[in-house]
């Protein structure tokens, strides 16, 4: 049994990328299903952050950083540069005129580091995707930092967590993850987790399953009630997911391309669970709905972008020849 259950999570870390587009939409056609799985979401977090930390490459990691600059810049970008736009753009259209939960839902979409799939979502696009796992961590880091400092900021008395309420719970929540990685990792050793890489990524795919369907509560219900409004707020989440992405790749251009479009595309794609996390899970409906919807173009933009990214690159290397 143990062993025909190794053999699956193995034969899904192989194949199973395909899968996580899919999963958004099983949600969507299985609404009893999501709304089961809804209280278990914060587990599923912090289970992916676990298997995410246990998977970080030290080695690629002590690579980037022996030229930490275009680190540093795409960091301070992502977790400070994109949400402070954000918050000119609440700023010019008026917060009122927008609503509290519309704003949170601005906040959670662009104060979360990106989500620690984003590496693999590269590599997927045939990148390099060290820089995007290295830029991911570190924003993972400072995320306890900066999205508080943004939330007093977007939101002030409306932020549903006082300032320093959420920076423990995101302190909490990371700091637990990684403790737990660490405690496997010690347990494991090294040789034997290189071993169930594959049996890891399976594992991973079905939580990220998990999450999927659990985020995915009441969007169906949605869809039947306002389904204009529920297009219309989907179309609004990748809107945002492509302009951060877009703007991202404009200003790291003087780097290669490869190296852009992977901040880019992590600075795209945000870890918009680990802010429903550390909330407790509880959200306004409409900012649920953005969170739910928002999972759309995270996990379809790597096909949907796929014919760009290589011509993009294909031109740069040819530039290069």
């Amino acid at each position: 049994m143990i062993r025909m259950i190794g053999a699956g999570l193995a034969w899904i870390g192989r194949h199973g990328t395909a899968a996580l587009a899919v999963s958004i939409f099983i949600g969507v056609a299985l609404p009893d299903l999501s709304a089961t799985m809804r209280p278990y979401l914060g587990l599923s977090v912090f289970s992916l952050l676990t298997l995410a930390f246990l998977r970080v490459d030290q080695n690629a990691i002590r690579l980037r950083l022996r030229r930490p600059a275009l680190l540093i810049a795409a960091l301070f970008w992502m977790m400070l540069g994109a949400p402070l736009m954000t918050y000119g753009a609440i700023m010019l259209f008026g917060p009122d005129s927008l609503g509290p939960d519309l704003v949170l839902a601005l906040f959670i979409a662009t104060a979360a580091p990106p989500v620690m799939a984003a590496p693999a979502f590269i590599y997927l696009l045939g990148l390099d995707g060290t820089l995007s796992l290295a830029l991911s961590v570190a924003a993972l880091m400072v995320t306890p930092l900066t999205a508080p400092f943004i939330g007093e900021l977007m939101l002030g008395p409306s932020l549903p967590l006082s300032v320093g309420g959420l920076a423990v719970q995101l302190s909490v929540l990371l700091v637990g993850a990684f403790a737990v990685s660490f405690a496997l990792r010690k347990l494991a050793g090294q040789e034997r987790l290189a071993r169930t890489s594959h049996h890891i990524s399976g594992l991973n795919v079905l939580l990220l399953l998990v999450f999927a369907i659990a985020a995915m509560d009441g969007v169906a219900a949605s869809f039947a009630a306002e389904p204009a409004f529920t297009l219309g707020l989907t179309g609004l989440t990748f809107v945002l997911a492509l302009v951060q992405l877009l703007l991202t790749l404009l200003l790291f251009s003087p780097a290669s391309r490869e190296d852009a479009y992977a901040i880019a595309h992590t600075c795209g794609t945000r870890n918009m669970g680990l802010m429903v996390a550390a909330f407790g899970g509880t959200l306004p409906e409409l900012t649920w709905l953005w969170f739910a919807v928002g999972q759309f173009p995270i996990y379809m933009l790597p096909m949907l972008l796929k014919p760009f990214v290589r011509v993009y690159c294909r031109q740069n290397a040819n530039a290069v020849t």
